[in-house]
């Protein structure tokens, strides 16, 4: 997947005080947090497999759908439109 973002000059030259190449530090940025997340979601589904006699899906990124499968996790819009939704009108 490509993702395309926009920064200012000044952020630009922020980054360039910190790495060499801003392209491949955002994106080591990006692939780390999906890491810490997908430990995070793996870490529910066996949880939510164990306490429920489920098999888990073999393999990371198959445990990673088995657990929005499930229901058991859910996205970040999914997360905020319940939000609103429960908010008292």
């Amino acid at each position: 997947m490509d993702i395309t973002i926009t920064i200012t000059d000044t952020e630009a030259k922020c980054l360039d005080r910190i790495c060499a190449d801003k392209s491949v530090w955002i994106q080591n940025a990006a692939i780390v947090r999906a890491y810490k997340e997908s430990k995070e979601i793996r870490r529910i589904l066996m949880e939510h497999c164990n306490a429920n006699d489920i098999a888990m899906a073999v393999g990371e990124a198959a445990q990673v759908s088995q657990a929005f499968e499930l229901g058991i996790v859910e996205t970040a819009a999914e997360s905020s439109a319940k939000a609103e939704s429960e908010k008292p009108k």
